[in-house]
């Protein structure tokens, strides 16, 4: 990305490590910018998978000036340091994300009794999505692994009740496409399948 096209400065002297769970939590942030904004998620993908947004209140010693260049840093993002694989991963979760969302929807209605697919929040809706992009186009990864990191990001961005609404959610989905011969799991894959 071009300098001069940077409009959110990115901090000079603090980086973060990247991860497939931060991958994971990147691919919903743009996943919802897209359900929100009808945004192309390639247009976004660089400014939101880049950077940890800083949204914390900038705490400083009582009565100590700042430069600008201190304060610059003190408001600026925090870049993230990505591995290729990383961000293959997550191009390839946002794509397959994107590509099974409306079959994702008739599974939904078709294993809920009680409820509509419309009272399931936005955040919650687009982690099933994502857990069943995983359980069908990634082979490698576990289900179970793919079950818990839905579960532990909607603990960190969705409601308190939503880690036991997507594991209910996904488990009859996981058995549905079980019984459609729908998942396949190879090599790491087969753990605990």
């Amino acid at each position: 990305m071009k300098k001069s096209q940077e409009k959110f400065t990115l901090s000079q002297t603090k980086s973060i490590k990247g991860s497939r769970h931060l991958a994971r939590e990147k691919a919903l942030q743009i996943l919802t910018a897209v359900e929100i904004s009808n945004s192309d998620w390639k247009t976004i993908f660089d400014h939101i998978f880049s950077r940890e947004f800083n949204f914390d209140e900038i705490v400083t010693e009582k009565d100590k000036l700042l430069t600008p260049e201190q304060i610059l840093e003190l408001e600026s993002d925090i870049p993230i340091i990505w591995k290729e694989d990383e961000v293959e991963f997550a191009k390839q979760l946002i794509e397959h994300t994107i590509k099974i969302k409306d079959e994702v929807q008739s599974y939904i209605k078709e294993i809920s009794e009680h409820w509509s697919i419309e009272r399931i929040t936005i955040l919650d809706k687009i982690l099933i999505e994502m857990a069943i992009a995983e359980f069908i186009f990634f082979p490698e990864i576990p289900v179970k692994v793919s079950i818990n990191e839905a579960m532990e990001i909607g603990k960190d961005y969705s409601t308190d009740k939503s880690p036991q609404f997507i594991n209910g959610i996904l488990d009859k989905i996981l058995q549905l496409l079980n019984s459609k011969n729908k998942v396949k799991k190879t090599g790491r894959g087969l753990i605990d399948n």
